[in-house]
């Protein structure tokens, strides 16, 4: 049974139980298409094109280029700023511009700023601030319910702005799709291909063109101490490399370390992870959870076998579906009755 045939099946059984019949057409026919990957245009069909237009941002501390995709609506739609993962293209990625177009015939008025760190897999504690001024930047067009939406690395960035204290009142819910906790694990999952929280623990394939992009974009970390850290391909040894690092390359990993901002939040927290996810573990997902949790944050978490890293899996069953459906819909809802202002 294809995908997207499953999510309607599974959104048919659930739809007794849930109210609002529009946001559950919505929220539907833009996880079918999406997963579908076109094969099923159901959104596309009911709904019209999305405009595209540049969204003003604060000047300061400098402009970051974001576009806004809305479709015209009577009411105002509430807004979403979309993260980016590792892309060169940043905010002009045509997958990247698909899904904020289909997000955006679903009810959302969708910004994407282009992170600089993630078009070269050199993430920074100021990138976070391309998302703040993006929040910032909705509020002062007259939105006042703003989601914010990050994907795989992008989740870095996205949540250590929405628990920033002068961004935080002003955010309705955030959703991290195959994000991460722990920069250092993140380095070992990436290096070793070990993975381990809770209880759950496994070992994934190395990818060596992924450590050489990162040590080219990383040059002035990769001293003595950091090439050993990018040479170790052994996980018992990895926590001591890292000890062993420069006192300034570990704050960093700390300040890139979103599990440790979360009691910042004030909006609930949405984790979607494919448990097949070959770029970021789906542990890391689980490690945000007990995060928000110990944080007193309130957080729903969701790993699925209907993602791969951040794109549709055809081995998804019915439960997976019916899982991943329920959390983005509680996503959509929770942002949609947010206050006003």
């Amino acid at each position: 049974m294809r995908v997207t045939a499953r999510l309607v099946l599974a959104v048919l059984l659930a739809l007794p139980f849930f109210a609002g019949a529009s946001s559950v057409i919505l929220t539907t026919s833009f996880l079918a298409e999406f997963l579908g990957q076109g094969r099923w245009r159901a959104l596309s069909a009911l709904s019209p094109e999305p405009a595209v237009r540049p969204l003003p941002t604060p000047p300061r501390p400098r402009p970051v280029a974001v576009d806004l995709h809305v479709r015209a609506a009577l009411l105002r739609p509430p807004a979403l700023v979309l993260v980016h993962g590792l892309s060169p293209e940043g905010k002009n990625d045509a997958r990247l511009r698909e899904a904020a177009g289909l997000l955006a015939r679903s009810g959302w008025a969708v910004a994407v700023p282009t992170v600089d760190g993630l078009t070269a897999l050199r993430l920074r504690p100021e990138d976070a601030s391309a998302v703040s001024a993006t929040v910032a930047a909705l509020h002062d067009a007259g939105y006042h319910r703003v989601a914010v939406l990050g994907i795989s690395l992008g989740a870095g960035p996205a949540l250590l702005a929405a628990a920033e204290p002068e961004i935080a009142a002003g955010v309705s819910a955030v959703l991290a799709l195959g994000g991460y906790a722990s920069a250092v694990e993140l380095l070992r999952y990436t290096l070793t291909g070990a993975y381990d929280h809770g209880g759950v623990s496994g070992r994934h394939r190395v990818q060596e063109a992924t450590i050489a992009q990162f040590a080219r974009a990383n040059t002035e970390l990769v001293d003595e101490a950091g090439r050993r850290l990018v040479e170790n391909r052994d996980p018992a040894s990895l926590d001591a490399l890292v000890r062993a690092l420069p006192q300034s390359t570990r704050d960093l990993l700390d300040a890139l370390s979103p599990g440790r901002r979360l009691g910042g939040l004030r909006a609930p927290l949405f984790l979607i992870h494919g448990r097949q996810d070959p770029a970021v573990p789906f542990t890391e997902s689980l490690r945000l959870e007990a995060a928000a949790r110990a944080a007193g944050r309130p957080v729903r978490a969701a790993i699925v076998g209907a993602v791969g890293h951040v794109e549709a899996d055809r081995r998804a069953g019915l439960a997976d579906l019916l899982q991943l459906w329920a959390t983005f819909y509680a996503f959509r809802l929770t942002a949609e009755r947010a206050p006003a202002g």
